[in-house]
């Protein structure tokens, strides 16, 4: 039922009654399609959406083409650019995609700007959630910059491995991730085949010692 949503989503839980009835009066239940570009740059924003189910990748693309995975918005989380976007009436910088099927409710902007400027509770979500991303931007930034490829690489597989160890993503989706050129994915994955780390095939990538690959991050902590 539509007045039980928001329950539902530890973020809005707390919020004070009348708050929660002008978010249920307000927002839209969309579901969107794995796959569906949300937004692109350039474009101005004109919702504030509160994902209950799925994730919604947020990446820039180069003016060579390559792809950088800046950050993911999932459930009880909120998206840095379209706050950005909406407090400063500025267009997006980036591009929105949802990774998976996503379930969310949008709330038009003039109803963002209503509970910005009468809820208090609302105005600390947003806000927290403003914070929290500009510090994951900023460790992000950090590890891109500081931390080896072979080190970052072999934390994502970790991060990425099923029951099975196989992990069934793109070269050029690691890439991506990882903030670097699909070529040196795979020149870094060759040579943790040849050390008998992993095992590639043309499905994707299984961990054949994951020990090894773990003592590679360690060591880098240390």
């Amino acid at each position: 039922m539509a007045s039980d949503w928001i329950e539902d989503v530890p973020l809005l839980r707390a919020l004070d009654g009348p708050t929660k009835a002008m978010l249920r009066d307000a927002a839209i239940r969309k579901q969107i399609p794995r796959g569906a570009v949300l937004f692109r740059p350039g474009d101005q924003c004109v919702q504030f959406p509160l994902i209950v189910s799925g994730t919604v990748r947020v990446q820039r693309v180069t003016e060579s083409g390559r792809e950088i995975v800046l950050y993911r918005v999932s459930t009880n989380e909120t998206c840095i650019l379209t706050t950005a976007s909406l407090l400063s009436d500025d267009a997006y910088a980036a591009e929105g995609v949802a990774e998976t099927d996503v379930v969310a409710y949008i709330v038009p902007a003039e109803r963002f700007a209503a509970l910005m400027n009468t809820s208090e509770g609302f105005r600390a979500l947003v806000f927290d959630g403003y914070s929290r991303r500009i510090a994951t931007l900023m460790c992000r930034i950090e590890e891109i910059v500081c931390t080896r490829i072979n080190v970052r690489l072999a934390e994502r597989l970790l991060a990425l491995r099923g029951v099975d160890n196989r992990i069934c993503v793109t070269q050029q989706a690691l890439a991506a991730d990882l903030g670097t050129a699909r070529e040196v994915v795979g020149r870094t994955l060759k040579t943790f085949e040849r050390s008998g780390w992993v095992k590639l095939s043309r499905g994707g990538t299984e961990i054949t010692d994951a020990g090894a690959l773990r003592a590679l991050c360690d060591a880098e902590r240390d």
